[in-house]
Formats: C-alpha cells, sequence, structure tokens
C-alpha cells in the first residue's frame, strides 16, 4: 500500500522514461568504442557531458578525424538548450545548495518534459528527479555495457555501428520536422554540409550547418524559444537527449 502511494503519476512518468532512454546507453557506448575511444574515456563521457545528442556529435566529429575543437563545438551547439532548460527549471523548482549543482547536472529533455508536464509543484518536483536521476543512472550503466561489449565485437563495419551516428541524428531531427520552417533550415543545413564535405576539415561542415541555422533563427520570425522545447512529451517512453 505504502509503496503504491510513492507510485505517483510523475513517478511512474519518470521511471518509465528513466528505462527506455536509458537502454539506449547501450548504443552510444558501443558506437563511442567503435570510433576509437576507450572504455574508461566512453564512459567518463557519459558520467561527466550526460547529454546525449553532444556525445554523440562529439564522437562523430573524432571517429570521422576531426579535431578535438572541433568535436567540442559541435557538442556545444548540440547542448546549448540545456542552459535555456536550467533557467526553467530554477524558475520552476527553486533548488537550493548542493541540489543547484546536481539539478543542472540532470537537466535535459526528459527530465524538463516529465516536470512540466505536471501541474501540482510537489509532482513537478517528483517528476523532475526521478526522471533526471533515473536516466543518469541508467545512461550510464548502459553505456559502459554497450562500452564492453562494443570493445569485444570488434570491427564497427562488420555489424553497421558506422551508420549508428546518422541513425541517431535523424530520430533527434525528426520530431521537430512540424511544419514547412523547420524542413525548409534541415534542407539548407544539409545542402551546406553536402557542400563542404569536399573541402572542410571533419566536424567543420557540422558548425557550418549550425552557422546557416543560426543566421536562419535569427531573421526569422518564430519565437526566441522555438526549437528549444524539450524532444520527449511526458507522455513517452524517452528519446536521445
Amino acid at each position: 500500500m505504502a509503496i503504491t502511494a510513492l507510485l505517483t503519476p510523475a513517478v511512474r512518468i519518470g521511471l518509465s522514461i528513466a528505462l527506455a532512454t536509458g537502454l539506449y546507453g547501450v548504443s552510444f557506448g558501443a558506437l563511442a568504442v567503435a570510433s576509437g575511444f576507450s572504455v574508461g574515456q566512453t564512459a567518463a563521457l557519459s558520467l561527466l557531458m550526460f547529454t546525449g545528442g553532444s556525445q554523440f556529435a562529439f564522437i562523430g566529429v573524432v571517429g570521422a578525424g576531426g579535431t578535438g575543437a572541433a568535436a567540442f563545438g559541435a557538442a556545444t551547439l548540440l547542448g546549448i538548450r540545456n542552459a535555456v532548460y536550467g533557467a526553467q527549471i530554477n524558475r520552476m523548482l527553486r533548488p537550493r545548495g548542493w541540489l543547484r549543482p546536481l539539478s543542472a547536472q540532470v537537466t535535459i529533455d526528459e527530465s524538463v518534459a516529465t516536470a512540466a508536464g505536471q501541474t501540482v509543484p510537489a509532482e513537478q518536483r517528483r517528476g523532475f528527479w526521478v526522471a533526471g536521476v533515473g536516466v543518469y543512472l541508467l545512461w550510464n550503466l548502459f553505456t559502459l555495457l554497450g562500452a564492453l561489449l562494443g570493445d569485444a565485437l570488434g570491427d564497427p563495419r562488420r555489424w553497421g555501428l558506422d551508420g549508428a551516428a546518422v541513425a541517431a541524428f535523424l530520430g533527434l531531427l525528426w520530431p521537430r520536422l512540424r511544419s514547412r520552417e523547420p524542413v525548409a533550415i534541415a534542407a539548407a543545413c544539409a545542402l551546406a554540409t553536402v557542400l563542404a564535405l569536399p573541402w572542410a576539415p571533419p566536424g567543420v561542415p557540422i558548425l557550418l550547418a549550425a552557422a546557416v541555422a543560426a543566421v536562419w533563427g535569427w531573421f526569422g520570425r518564430g519565437p526566441a524559444d522555438e526549437g528549444l522545447e524539450p524532444d520527449v512529451a511526458p507522455g513517452d517512453a524517452g528519446d536521445v537527449r
């Protein structure tokens, strides 16, 4: 009876999202090792960076032979929205003391979406912490598992892991193509990337595409925070952050 009382709607949503998202860490761990990272380096990326889209961008650039600066730039561009989320969480939950740095670490799409989907302040706190901490623990656990499995698999091309990063980014992009303007921006960025690939070093075409999107957004007519909403709705099972 007591356990049932603890499983409020926000807790149940947070747990389901944590499990589904955490499982996806297997693919990141395997792909990171396939891209030349050691098991320790792969685990450190999830422990410290902990934002899936940025992690995939980082290993993708390095795996393609890009410089550390290009990899860092691509990862940072994808992680900017977490700062916007942080401001929202500060207003919503007002964490204090040691909870402030902890909340910053677990502020991701899933935790913000779970909290924002609740109307009662207590449920907002429960949803945020259950989803955020849950994803963090499971993402790191399955990252390590994927890295160990990937290290044992050998050549990534035998298993198709060399195309996993592309599939991951398509999964990130697809939910945002809800109107004509996002489709047009995606097409313009893709064209810029394709034109730059033969001439620019690995990682630079990604930065060029981001610059195209930034210029479009600056002169566009959409709201300033458009495209910065969480990728997952509170009732979804999860996604790459």
